[in-house]
């Protein structure tokens, strides 16, 4: 076994070689530690050996080399630092909306700056003169939630910030599912979120409709529900209502009409809209880059990329059992304190699911849940590239 002593570093450290060639790599600087490294003993091949050389010469290379300095703009050439908030955000630039005056200001953005996102309150800077109608992002301030989705890639990206309330829309065609529904509340109770269950193309529902059986089901539960038509204006002024304050962010599947709720939510935006394909009866998305708008009776919303993987593996198991939030009365009552509350004995959960404390479908969507928080997603609409 061998000991390597890594004195504090504001770098990685990378390419350390051991006596016998195996090269190490650390990620993360660590101070006056001694790290026991087991080394298996391999031989390594030719190839192998020119490459890890090749390697070291382009580390040493790099060393030497002069550090290219990072252009950076003219302080003299902006004013005062004011307040914004991020209306939409585009790799290197960001749309910016003055507090003072209520005009958006596409803004660079600081080299040394963490990921910007839309939602975000940030601190910025105008343009002097000819270069009024730009600026310069120079700090983000502390968000109040983060809403985060997986990219194409698999790799959590967030997608809005500062967030105050989740519109879950369902409808009568595409079907609604009590598993996916769940999915979005645990996140939405995982940051806080008001949680507002929106029926979308009421005029569709018949009497024995599912629907209507599943919203009663999440109304026992103390979540919030509201049925709108938004094509023939039903409900909308109680909507407009409830929404007249906060940042909302509605998710959903594609094709229960997210964009024709906002655009007429919203009439002097132009709002992308897309119909339901013929063949699987689900919807098109259309909306490319997340983007803040404000109601004209109040409120904001964040209109999202449509989201075919809403995926929760960002989440531990104990962050799906305190989304469920009928089951908090039972939790840290179970015998053991690494219960699973699947299938384990003197579970308090699983006993309250018996006793009727806790709904069979409930109790079965935590579970599934739980068990595939590494490889299911919520299926909507595929990620966009922005």
């Amino acid at each position: 076994m061998l000991f390597f002593v890594i004195r504090k570093l504001n770098w990685p450290v990378k390419g350390l070689v051991c006596s016998n060639s195996v090269v190490l790599s650390y990620n993360a600087a660590i101070i006056d530690q001694q790290i026991p490294i087991i080394v298996a003993k391999r031989r390594l091949s030719k190839q192998q050996k020119t490459r890890i050389d090749d390697k070291h010469a382009q580390i040493n290379r790099n060393a030497k080399a002069p550090g290219k300095p990072i252009a950076q703009p003219d302080d003299n050439n902006f004013g005062e630092e004011q307040n914004g908030l991020v209306i939409s955000h585009y790799r290197a630039q960001a749309d910016v909306e003055c507090a003072l005056s209520g005009d958006v200001i596409r803004c660079h953005l600081r080299a040394n700056l963490p990921h910007i996102v839309t939602g975000d309150h940030v601190v910025w800077r105008r343009g002097l003169g000819e270069q009024a109608n730009t600026g310069i992002v120079e700090a983000i301030n502390q968000r109040t939630s983060e809403l985060c989705r997986p990219d194409s890639y698999g790799k959590m990206k967030l997608v809005g910030a500062n967030i105050t309330r989740a519109i879950i829309v369902i409808a009568p065609e595409p079907e609604a599912h009590s598993n996916l529904i769940d999915r979005y509340i645990v996140v939405a109770e995982h940051l806080g979120l008001e949680v507002l269950l929106l029926v979308n193309k009421c005029d569709l529902l018949g009497d024995n409709n599912p629907t209507l059986d599943l919203l009663k089901k999440y109304q026992a539960l103390g979540y919030r529900s509201l049925a709108i038509s938004s094509k023939n204006n039903i409900g909308m002024d109680t909507l407009k209502q409830l929404l007249s304050d906060g940042c909302s962010i509605f998710v959903g599947q594609s094709g229960v009409g997210k964009s024709s709720i906002i655009q007429t939510l919203l009439p002097a935006e132009e709002i992308k809209i897309g119909e339901l394909s013929d063949v699987a009866r689900k919807g098109r998305h259309t909306t490319t880059h997340a983007r803040l708008y404000h109601f004209p009776d109040g409120g904001n919303c964040i209109d999202s990329p449509g989201i075919r993987e809403f995926g929760l593996w960002h989440l531990s198991p104990d962050d799906v059992l305190h989304g469920f939030s009928e089951f908090r009365p039972f939790i840290g009552l179970c015998k053991y304190r690494n219960c699973t509350h699947i299938n384990d004995a003197h579970c308090a959960i699983s006993k309250a699911a018996a006793a009727g404390d806790i709904t069979p479908e409930r109790y079965k969507s935590y579970t599934y849940i739980v068990q595939s928080l590494d490889e299911v997603t919520i299926q909507g609409e595929r990620p966009q590239k922005q």
